[in-house]
């Protein structure tokens, strides 16, 4: 389910004809909502670096009026303007981030992205081509490396505790062991509260798995690259680091006059989308427009 799909459309606004990427197209949803407006030949680069779940969405537009305008490429969006270039998307209408993992890879990847299953500690999107894994960060980095990824990148006020923890409980091979380790590294109060008390330790170790924030650094610029003037830079973030990393951005292109900021706040989920999407709750929608540079 793609979140705030009407918010991202009614944002990029397609147009017949016009091209776009979605950097994180998982299975479509936004990508292909896109595809029902920019057609009769509009196009969509559509990118992820998970092969599994982008050969998902292979098989569910085979045979669709989708297909021929739909091209997919696995690949780190890190990556994005020699994945443009080579595909011919460069001078696009509009690109889009969806940030973070989507609801396939908690719920059928068998990675071990939830702390609801019993699963292998991997969390990596593409296991062709990266061999760190949270198994490896929990069974052979120091206490104080694992203290840093679950402050910084889970931004978890035991990371002191969890980390100290870990190194007492290796080895560690499943996502039950880990749980099991940060609930006897918590007081019970943390336990009870809304929010589970593994979240931030499995989103710190995600994030470091996979570089997520180093890659948002370096794909952004480059989506201002491949827009052409007027075009549209939107991006979904789930959790604080992300955000700012986002706002940061958009603050300093805005200032050096390459974009104007189209959401002066950050825009929420409406209740509705919550109720019937729990996991949307932290989503933050930015969107800036590519601003026409007259020399």
């Amino acid at each position: 389910m793609p979140v705030m799909k009407e918010e991202v459309i009614r944002f990029l606004d397609p147009k017949p004809g016009e091209d776009f990427i979605d950097c994180t197209v998982g299975l479509g949803g936004h990508a292909l909502a896109i595809l029902e407006l920019n057609k009769p030949d509009g196009r969509v680069l559509g990118v992820d670096f998970d092969p599994q779940i982008l050969e998902e969405l292979r098989r569910n537009v085979h045979g669709t009026e989708f297909e021929k305008r739909l091209v997919l490429v696995c690949d780190n969006f890190a990556n994005l303007e020699a994945i443009a270039t080579k595909h011919g998307f460069i001078g696009v209408s509009g690109v889009l981030f969806d940030l973070g993992l989507s609801s396939w890879h908690l719920e059928a990847s068998g990675r071990g992205f939830s702390f609801w299953r019993n699963e292998p500690l991997d969390m990596r999107y593409n296991p062709q081509s990266n061999t760190l894994t949270a198994e490896v960060i929990l069974n052979t980095w120091s206490l104080e490396d694992i203290e840093r990824i679950l402050r910084v990148y889970g931004e978890e006020r035991f990371a002191r505790r969890i980390a100290k923890q870990i190194v007492e409980s290796r080895p560690l091979r499943t996502t039950v062991d880990l749980v099991m380790t940060v609930e006897r590294a918590t007081p019970p109060w943390y336990h009870r509260r809304r929010i589970h008390f593994a979240t931030k330790t499995f989103q710190a170790l995600r994030i470091a798995v996979n570089s997520e924030l180093e890659n948002l650094e370096k794909a952004l610029p480059q989506a201002l690259n491949v827009l052409r003037s007027g075009g549209k830079l939107a991006v979904i973030a789930f959790h604080s680091l992300e955000d700012r990393i986002v706002k940061n951005f958009m603050r300093t292109k805005a200032k050096e006059g390459a974009i104007k900021i189209l959401t002066k706040k950050p825009i929420r989920p409406s209740e509705g989308e919550i109720k019937e999407n729990p996991r949307a709750r932290s989503a933050r929608l930015r969107v800036a427009v590519k601003v026409q540079q007259i020399c």
